[in-house]
């Protein structure tokens, strides 16, 4: 607000202005920045509803994103003239946006053939096995040497494979030439230069490379990837860099502003963490958590289960950066799941709290692999799991333990990262929503034994997109030089414990993890006498919960005993 505040006093010096559109997954957001001072100015925020209608799948209303990315809009400018800022002074719209999320949908209606399925849903599994047993050897790297990404229910193209497989709208859409195929980039953009009306169709560098249809070295869709997953190319959009013009809003009160940068979520936020540099590397912190090193202008394949992607391209004729990344798949979606499933936390700001006040999760460990385990295992038959209870563990020690796992993932991601560079990182740069969390700050300074550096204006992913429209050619407002960069204020926290207990604890979780793998098995298990045993069948969950309720039940007894 203070912000705000001074931006209305301030009115009479603001220069241009550039707005964001940050649709995530839970929420979408519109932005307004000072390009010359990078100050966030005012924004509006609308909640995403989740569908889930079956175990492990995740969807979301395309119309829906849609109308929440206008009302953001409207909202915004609303109260910025409430602030006498003069809405004309925005000169560009960036666009940054939850990555593999998939959507299909007709060019002649604009309407979606079928809901978004969300990046974290699990329901392509059976068509990633195929895709799998198809390939020499039954190796999940077997387009790595394209793509950076290993075969696997993350990424766009088996989202879209089975959407054709599944979806008979779709698949008569696809014969007849009128089905059009975009991760949400590209939904946004083409509904807001104009949809059935002359909508531009066009993803980014840094989306495309998310698709497993994307060749990272030629940048450019992949003929032989196409015919891999037997999807045609005249479905798919044009890639563009990630900063130049598209195309121009054609309704809404900014009507007439060029759309002009686009980036995936997390390679917007290392934009706007302003790691330009070779080795520079953020962890952002939301639904999942997804660590992004800068490699530079070449590409470093993995020898240790992280991704190579398409890091940005600042221009049409600017060299193409990349970088290595680690996904976890459950990172703020671990205090939803507290909230909603087992709701032990009214609020999610409750759960540093209720963690603060134990300090410990008194040798309790949680690992949330509830859509399996991305980076660095991919392994989509792992599942969830809460070890080390004692008749002493309470919700407070659980919601300790979430915090913990969120650390412990993105630990195993930065080992990985310093085996692959060969350098060693010698601090963390943090965004998104759960940096809030000062417990969890110090916590992640304490597992990875270096500092941990928050920048004060956490809004760093929108503010990538902001830097990436206003600097495209043709808008030139906001300068990319690193001497014309605004210092962003930043706050530290620095290891508190001894790096052995730090160790410790690590080595602890890893053996949790062990226990959590090869849960979701379609393979009957075997005892070793080829009969079925069938304590493999009980799921862990069941054998946790009645040793609670037996211990429950015993420490009632005892206590009856007593008091008789």
């Amino acid at each position: 607000m203070n912000g705000i505040m001074a931006a209305s006093s301030n009115r009479i010096m603001l220069g241009p202005l550039v707005a964001a559109i940050d649709q995530g997954t839970s929420s979408t957001r519109f932005l307004v920045f000072n390009a010359k001072t990078a100050e966030l100015l005012s924004h509006h925020q609308v909640e995403i509803k989740q569908s889930f209608p079956k175990e492990g799948w995740v969807e979301e209303d395309p119309k829906e994103i849609l109308q929440s990315v206008y009302e953001c809009m409207d909202r915004t400018c609303e109260k910025l003239t409430k602030l006498n800022i003069d809405i004309s002074n925005i000169k560009a719209i960036g666009v940054t946006n939850q990555r593999e999320t998939t959507i299909v949908w007709d060019k002649e209606t604009g309407e979606p053939l079928y809901n978004a399925i969300v990046w974290l849903d699990l329901r392509t599994q059976s068509t990633v096995e195929r895709l799998i047993n198809k390939t020499p050897g039954r190796n999940k790297n077997h387009l790595k040497h394209k793509t950076g990404l290993p075969i696997s229910t993350y990424f766009s193209a088996v989202k879209l494979r089975w959407l054709m497989d599944n979806v008979e709208k779709i698949h008569e859409a696809v014969l007849s030439h009128k089905a059009m195929f975009g991760t949400v980039d590209s939904w946004l953009i083409w509904c807001l230069t104009g949809g059935k009306k002359g909508g531009v169709h066009c993803t980014d560098v840094t989306n495309a490379s998310r698709t497993m249809l994307f060749n990272i070295h030629t940048m450019d869709w992949d003929p032989e990837l196409c015919t891999y997953f037997d999807i045609p190319m005249e479905i798919l959009p044009k890639v563009r860099s990630s900063s130049e013009i598209y195309g121009l809003m054609k309704s809404g009160p900014l009507t007439g502003v060029p759309i002009s940068g686009c980036l995936g979520d997390q390679s917007a936020a290392l934009v706007g963490q302003m790691c330009f540099k070779d080795g520079q590397a953020k962890n952002t912190y939301g639904t999942g958590c997804f660590l992004l090193k800068n490699v530079g202008t070449k590409p470093v394949m993995s020898d240790h289960g992280l991704l190579t992607t398409v890091a940005y391209k600042l221009g049409r004729d600017k060299p193409a950066y990349y970088a290595l990344e680690g996904s976890v798949a459950i990172g703020g979606a671990v205090v939803r799941w507290l909230k909603d499933n087992l709701g032990i936390i009214q609020t999610s700001s409750e759960l540093e709290k209720l963690a603060a006040d134990v300090g410990t999760s008194y040798g309790c460990y949680f690992v949330p692999a509830f859509s399996g385990l991305y980076a660095p295992y991919w392994e989509p038959s792992a599942r969830g799991i809460i070890c080390g209870l004692t008749q002493f563990t309470n919700r407070s020690h659980l919601a300790f333990a979430a915090l913990e796992a969120v650390c412990f993932q993105t630990r195993e991601i930065l080992d990985a990262m310093n085996l692959d560079s060969g350098i060693h990182l010698a601090q963390l740069q943090v965004d998104g929503g759960m940096t809030s969390n000062r417990l969890l700050m110090q916590l992640q300074a304490d597992i990875l034994c270096i500092p941990v550096v928050k920048p004060s204006m956490p809004e760093t992913t929108a503010l990538g997109a902001a830097m990436a429209a206003g600097a495209a050619e043709g808008v030139s407002v906001w300068s990319l030089n690193p001497e014309d960069l605004t210092e962003v204020t930043s706050e530290k926290f620095e290891p508190q414990i001894n790096p052995e207990e730090s160790e410790l604890r690590y080595a602890r979780w890893k053996k949790a993890v062990q226990k959590a793998m090869n849960w979701e098995t379609t393979e009957p298990v075997n005892n070793g006498n080829e009969e079925t045993s069938i304590f493999s069948s009980v799921p862990l969950g069941f054998y946790i919960l009645g040793s609670m309720f037996m211990l429950i039940g015993a420490k009632y007894i005892a206590g009856q005993c007593e008091s008789e």
